[in-house]
């Protein structure tokens, strides 16, 4: 199958973002935060199959739509970009950044779902399309994608999609369902909502917050399913602040503490402990070890004294190897402890620095 439809913007030198499409609409979709966005980065936006430019193609699996935007990629010669798409395209990229983890910095979803629904009701809307082309779904569109004055662009987009390739699209969705799979997305992510969007409602944007490891939430008043059009102001702000900060949370956990340490932890997360995990995810790394007011070192420094005062001897084990990998040697681990001999108490030193030459030795330092 040919390469979709799709468009570059933005400099050659900025950093790679893709943004897909929702059903039924071709990459214009995306035009209101296309000023904002294409400042820093280099900006593709795609048709899906016999939608917008594209040719026809019946792909009816999310995943097959993905291997197409890895193509695109791989036609630029991105290795790895930045990914934010609407209802199905957000759908996509979540497929991407759990089946090809390497190749996502980031994921937002932008009125999208882990599961749009019941199978059945996909499958009668492609076996409409196929009978009688998307001229019926045009009124109901009107109030499903917008909460504000319809954009005639986009439902003529909508007119003019090929039926065989919507229903595809449609059978993809049937088959969807990333419920349970949804921890194993670690990229930062960033959930938008519309509060009035009838099509994947608040309730949606909640689920896939609560079960990304790594995600913020953002719920746009006054918004329906093409949140993105009836408040562009809102969902751009929203996009350029994830977009600039996409390191947090759960990417810095795994920067200071490692990936094995942290695949454990998750591992053997249960309903008991899921909420203090997530509490240790959201403010211990999401808010304080990101400011910017000190650095790695510095903040490993303060986390390995505390420890040490307060005799919490298998979190400093586990901070010891942190602080390894925040660019603390050796003999300025060594240094830290001997202070905390005169401040917290020669037995707590003692302990401390026999934890610490475990740890060193078994990190081979």
């Amino acid at each position: 199958m040919s390469l979709p439809h799709h468009r570059l913007d933005g400099g050659e030198g900025g950093v790679p973002l893709i943004l897909g499409p929702s059903l039924g609409t071709s990459l214009r979709v995306w035009e209101p935060q296309m000023g904002a966005l294409a400042l820093r980065h280099r900006v593709l936006r795609f048709d899906l199959p016999g939608h917008g430019g594209s040719a026809p193609g019946e792909v009816a699996t999310v995943g097959g739509l993905a291997e197409l935007v890895l193509r695109l990629a791989d036609a630029q010669g991105w290795d790895d970009f930045h990914y934010a798409g609407i209802s199905l395209g957000g759908a996509i990229g979540a497929h991407l950044a759990l089946h090809h983890p390497s190749r996502v910095r980031s994921l937002a979803m932008v009125c999208s779902s882990a599961r749009f629904g019941e199978e059945r009701s996909w499958l009668e809307r492609a076996a409409l399309v196929r009978d009688k082309g998307t001229t019926p779904l045009l009124e109901g569109a009107r109030s499903r994608w917008f909460a504000g004055g319809p954009s005639p662009a986009l439902l003529d987009d909508l007119a003019t999609t090929d039926p065989l390739s919507y229903a595809a699209c449609c059978e993809a969705l049937a088959r969807y369902d990333l419920r349970a799979d949804l921890g194993g997305i670690v990229q930062p992510s960033l959930v938008v909502t519309g509060r009035d969007d009838p099509a994947t409602p608040p309730s949606h944007g909640r689920e896939l917050a609560d079960g990304l490891p790594d995600a913020t939430l953002v719920e746009i008043p006054s918004a329906a399913h093409l949140a993105n059009v009836d408040r562009p102001a809102a969902v751009t702000a929203a996009l350029e602040a994830h977009l600039r900060a996409p390191v947090t949370g759960m990417g810095v956990r795994r920067d200071v503490l490692g990936d094995a340490h942290v695949d454990r932890a998750i591992a053997a997360t249960t309903p008991f402990t899921h909420d203090f995990q997530d509490l240790i995810t959201r403010y211990a790394w999401g808010e304080i070890w990101t400011r910017p007011g000190l650095d790695r070192r510095t903040r490993s420094c303060i986390t390995l004294t505390a420890l040490v005062a307060h005799g919490h001897l298998d979190e400093l084990a586990m901070h010891v190897r942190g602080a390894l990998r925040n660019g603390l040697t050796p003999d300025e681990i060594g240094e830290v402890l001997l202070q905390t001999a005169i401040y917290c108490g020669v037995p707590a030193a003692n302990s401390a620095f026999a934890v610490a030459q475990r740890v060193l030795r078994e990190e081979g330092r």
